[in-house]
């Protein structure tokens, strides 16, 4: 398949990806059974963004253009992809990468997130016979050039250690913060809540640290937080809930809630499902120099940073880890990759 192709399908994959057949509705449905974390709406937001910002014509041709991307790829790349589950579809942008620069992917998917990635593969095999050997899924991955893995601190080690004579992309635990001034407007509190909340806040993009100045006036931020407040009837979340509420009333320790979401004043910028962190700081300065070059934090929201609400609306070119995953892909036909690329 040539350039021309790969794009008019995955258009068409967006097309149907927005609407509403009876296939599609299945596996979505079936998505949610096999994981409950998945919420219908969840996953709706999810798709969502992947076909407003991924699979949009000129969103697909812009990124052809500024990269570049020849019209053949006279000589493709397995590429072992290990694919997350945290969130619905958090591969998909590694495989489109992979497919947009004529490589062939080899999935292995997560157990969490299986359904629906296999379903839009199949589902463009079925419209276009070529584009079989572009996709496999496999429980192995060798025999692969290069590899792209997405895993916890713990998996990155042994994803270091089986792709270390390969070009790889290694993905470690990341998470995002909220910079506040403590003036913020209640239109922006409530797109915090978002970025805070969509996914039940799995997703690497999902604010779970908040800095915050001296003296800061919580009740507005904890009012806003109502607006998912319908989070604590789902049995998994109101378990985490319950449980680190029980932690923090055996401690003795301080915290604030709206009766859905915890706040804790906390070093940490990985908070467990449930609650959210948060630091005083005395200058913004201060704070923005302490998040600076840290490898653990995927974004920054707040002013003169990524706006409120707009951290789960990734565009192509919002990479997970800060590297350039199709410029790492157009490498390989060029020679010019790094082995290791950036263990993030």
């Amino acid at each position: 398949m040539n350039l021309q192709h790969r794009l008019d399908l995955l258009v068409r994959l967006g097309h149907y990806m927005s609407e509403q057949s009876e296939e599609w509705l299945q596996a979505k449905e079936t998505a949610f059974q096999k994981n409950n974390w998945f919420l219908p709406a969840f996953i709706d937001q999810a798709v969502s963004v992947i076909v407003s910002n991924y699979l949009q014509p000129k969103n697909l041709n812009e990124v052809a253009k500024s990269y570049h991307l020849p019209l053949t790829n006279a000589a493709p790349k397995k590429v072992g992809i290990v694919m997350a589950g945290n969130i619905p579809l958090v591969g998909f942008h590694d495989l489109l990468c992979t497919f947009l620069t004529g490589h062939y992917a080899v999935i292995k998917l997560s157990s969490k997130d299986d359904v629906l990635t296999e379903h839009l593969i199949q589902t463009m095999i079925k419209w276009n016979e070529e584009t079989a050997p572009y996709f496999s899924i496999s429980t192995l991955l060798k025999g692969c050039d290069a590899y792209i893995a997405t895993g916890s601190n713990n998996t990155a080690r042994y994803f270091e250690f089986y792709f270390q004579k390969y070009p790889h992309i290694i993905r470690k635990n990341r998470t995002s913060v909220a910079l506040l001034r403590g003036d913020e407007s209640p239109e922006e509190l409530e797109k915090l809540a978002e970025d805070v909340h969509l996914y039940f806040g799995l997703g690497c993009r999902n604010v779970t640290k908040l800095y915050v100045p001296q003296g800061y006036d919580f009740i507005p931020l904890l009012d806003s937080f109502n607006k998912y407040s319908y989070l604590i009837d789902h049995h998994k979340y109101k378990n985490n809930y319950d449980y680190n509420l029980a932690l923090h009333l055996l401690n003795k320790k301080y915290y604030m809630t709206n009766g859905t979401t915890l706040l804790i004043e906390e070093a940490s910028l990985f908070s467990p499902i449930s609650q959210v962190n948060y630091e005083y700081y005395e200058e913004e300065q201060n704070a923005r120099e302490k998040l600076k070059n840290n490898d653990a934090v995927q974004c920054i929201i707040g002013r003169n940073n990524v706006p409120f609400g707009i951290a789960q609306y990734p565009c192509m070119t919002d990479f997970a880890d800060g590297v350039d995953t199709l410029q790492f892909l157009l490498n390989l036909n060029s020679g010019e990759e790094d082995k290791e690329v950036r263990k993030s």
